[in-house]
């Protein structure tokens, strides 16, 4: 891999990762986005603290 190569690779890699995380909410209805409230940084970190629940056996 040449410095070019390797360096393209680095910014592909710092730009996905500076993405941030947002749960994809598809809704058919304009209506609900409306009611619904702005979601928080709390709302994510217990979602995905209940996606690694559900994954765990107990």
């Amino acid at each position: 891999m040449d410095d070019k190569q390797l360096a393209k690779l680095v910014r592909k890699t710092v730009a996905k990762a500076s993405k941030p995380k947002t749960p994809g909410r598809r809704t058919y209805d304009s209506t609900l986005d409306i009611t619904r409230r702005p979601q928080t940084e709390k709302d994510v970190e217990a979602a995905e603290l209940f996606e690694i629940m559900k994954k765990r056996e107990f």
